[in-house]
């Protein structure tokens, strides 16, 4: 537990999000006081619910879009859907939460001489032409294609926080963050290993989009809260971007054949077409966050899969029994 001398006000925007539930779960169970805002487009109050009746926790249902003024110490800027169904839904409200929800935050930063940490994502390296990916690689990003609205904007959200930087001395950290996955997960987000650990539960067909060679490096949840909360304690003159993700890559055929396995399904694999510009690599160079922040990712794929798993076979259970009792009613 925290101090009491030492405790903060720390803000997490996307708070009952995947990650920024943990996140409000971390700094919780260290006495700090946590406000979480989130506009439950993509966030779940089911994640959050355990925290609702802590002294030390506020939901703030917002969208960051529009302005707010809180005052704050910390403040984790986690606000925007992250899987491509969902930030392709409503493609100008994506660009919207990464370019005027991050002014409306660094003006909250500004404000109340907080420090400001930034999710921001793999995604700004598009379909890299570098293998593995370093912070120094600027990328290979189709400007105008679908996914454009979640890459651009968050390259933009990058941008600005360094203008405000440069302009304000602010006190800033900016993350780029590769796949991620484990509990919270949003069932019906899309995400690789979201989708093919509820197809295999369900015993219905795993689809692959493309030929099942494109490769993605999964890093478990909690190793990402480990290199985030890492990253917000450093010293002032640390500001990134430093990159945080799992250095073991694997193909989509081989996610899907140990999803199979682990889950005893009686699922076959199926093959669709690739989406435009999905990246066909993905591996993250994490030198800097092995120097800087003395962090790597430890949990195996196997073992991180084990404890998504049984999260998604807990969910379903819920809600075949929450359907069960409608029907009695």
């Amino acid at each position: 537990m925290a101090n009491p001398d030492s405790s903060k006000k720390i803000l997490i925007t996307g708070g009952a999000g995947f990650l920024g539930s943990h996140l409000c779960e971390y700094y919780l169970s260290k006495g700090h006081y946590v406000i979480a805002i989130d506009n439950l487009c993509t966030g779940r109050i089911e994640n959050i619910k355990d925290f609702l009746t802590s002294v030390n926790f506020e939901f703030i249902m917002h969208d960051i879009t529009l302005p707010i003024d809180i005052k704050a110490d910390w403040i984790f800027n986690f606000a925007c859907p992250a899987s491509p169904p969902h930030y392709q839904k409503d493609p100008i409200h994506t660009t919207k939460t990464s370019v005027l929800g991050t002014l409306n935050m660094l003006e909250i930063t500004k404000k109340y001489n907080a420090r400001l940490l930034q999710a921001s994502t793999s995604e700004v390296y598009g379909d890299p032409k570098e293998h593995p990916q370093k912070e120094s690689y600027y990328g290979y990003v189709n400007p105008i294609g679908i996914r454009s609205c979640y890459d651009e904007g968050k390259r933009c959200a990058e941008s600005l926080i360094f203008d405000y930087y440069r302009v304000y001395n602010l006190d800033i950290k900016v993350i780029r963050i590769f796949n991620t996955y484990g509990p919270n997960m949003d069932p019906q987000d899309g995400r690789v290993v979201s989708n093919f650990i509820l197809q295999a539960l369900t015993n219905k067909d795993i689809t692959i989009y493309g030929d099942g060679t494109q490769t993605r490096s999964f890093c478990y949840i909690d190793d990402l809260i480990e290199g985030i909360t890492r990253m917000m304690e450093t010293d002032r003159n640390i500001q990134g971007p430093i990159n945080l993700g799992n250095t073991n890559e694997f193909n989509l055929l081989t996610l899907a054949e140990k999803i199979i396995k682990l889950t005893k399904s009686s699922s076959k694999i199926t093959f669709g077409k690739l989406p435009k510009d999905d990246p066909t690599k993905r591996k993250p160079d994490i030198s800097l966050a092995q120097k800087i922040l003395n962090w790597e990712p430890k949990i195996s794929l196997d073992d991180g899969l084990v404890k998504t798993i049984a999260y998604f076979k807990n969910l379903l259970h819920k809600q075949k029994y929450n359907s069960q009792q409608k029907l009695q009613l």
